[in-house]
């Protein structure tokens, strides 16, 4: 059965149109996860704003919740691609020297928290969720109980964006969990790394949604040829590429324009790769700018 959504009830939608497709009066705006790909977001995010784009919210989970918070603060996307551009491997992913012991498997993690903590810092603009011009949300798994939670202006809260942030951006076995008030949290994209139900929760009138997650055909030799974390990786990546395609696939929600840039092949950690990464998430919103092909 079709659902019927808030936005449908008794009127047509009117307002914001892009690649030929109305998104009604409140269209929001849903960046999911997948590591430094996710600067893609921010080369989708130039071409969209340009083409006429205002979303009424973002929802961003994993690297798409610090894009989203830093969006929806105000950040200028020239300033983030400068930034984006200059980023290196000892800011977000240094290696915790603990987890290269004999007794490395109790390390909380691979890397460090404490440098991402502070990158994250550094690049959201400053103040509380109140103070930022975009409704924002990201989210977060609880580790004990398995419940998804949100943070941000409708949501919780009683932690700050950075705090949330992080939670969101916690990759299991990569990053140390968060510990906030209510528990322990890791990388929202555990259970929903592309959070379009919630964006039709919010009464989003239409929603864009910007998937930078692996899912693709790899080398199977490779990845188990680089040990035990490139091979969690890929089953943590197939996992969230299955739940995606089939929240997409079944869509019946408000109408949906699905925005893939072209990164299968490429790592969670390409730092190499960011310029790419960058330029193909413009690319990718052209495309489907100029060929609305995914409309659901």
């Amino acid at each position: 059965m079709r659902k019927v959504w808030p936005w449908s009830r008794g009127r047509e939608p009117v307002g914001t149109r892009l690649g030929g497709v109305d998104l009604g009066d409140r269209p929001w705006l849903v960046l999911g996860g997948g590591g430094l790909k996710g600067l893609a977001h921010l080369g989708a995010w130039r071409v969209l704003h340009e083409a006429g784009f205002r979303p009424a919210g973002i929802l961003g989970t994993s690297i798409g919740a610090l894009a989203a918070a830093c969006l929806a603060g105000g950040r200028p996307v020239d300033e983030l691609e400068v930034e984006a551009r200059a980023l290196e491997r000892e800011q977000v992913a240094p290696l915790q020297r603990r987890a290269l012991w004999v007794n490395g498997i109790r390390s909380p993690s691979l890397f460090q928290g404490d440098p991402l903590r502070a990158t994250i810092q550094r690049l959201l603009p400053h103040g509380a969720w109140g103070a930022y011009p975009i409704q924002v949300q990201v989210n977060a798994v609880e580790l004990g109980t398995g419940r998804t939670e949100w943070f941000g202006m409708g949501a919780r809260t009683d932690v700050t964006p950075a705090q949330a942030v992080y939670a969101s951006a916690a990759l299991p076995v990569f990053y140390p969990p968060a510990t906030l008030p209510g528990g322990v949290y890791v990388d929202g994209g555990t259970l929903d790394a592309l959070p379009i139900l919630r964006a039709a929760e919010l009464g989003a009138t239409g929603i864009v949604a910007v998937d930078v997650g692996s899912g693709g055909d790899v080398n199977g030799r490779d990845v188990a040829a680089k040990g035990m974390l490139s091979v969690h990786q890929r089953v943590f990546s197939l996992m969230a590429a299955r739940r995606r395609l089939d929240t997409v696939r079944d869509w019946s929600g408000p109408p949906l324009l699905y925005l893939r840039p072209r990164l299968d092949g490429y790592g969670s950690f390409d730092f190499d790769q960011i310029p790419y990464f960058l330029d193909e998430g413009a690319r990718a919103a052209r495309r489907l700018l100029e060929v609305p092909a995914a409309v659901l």
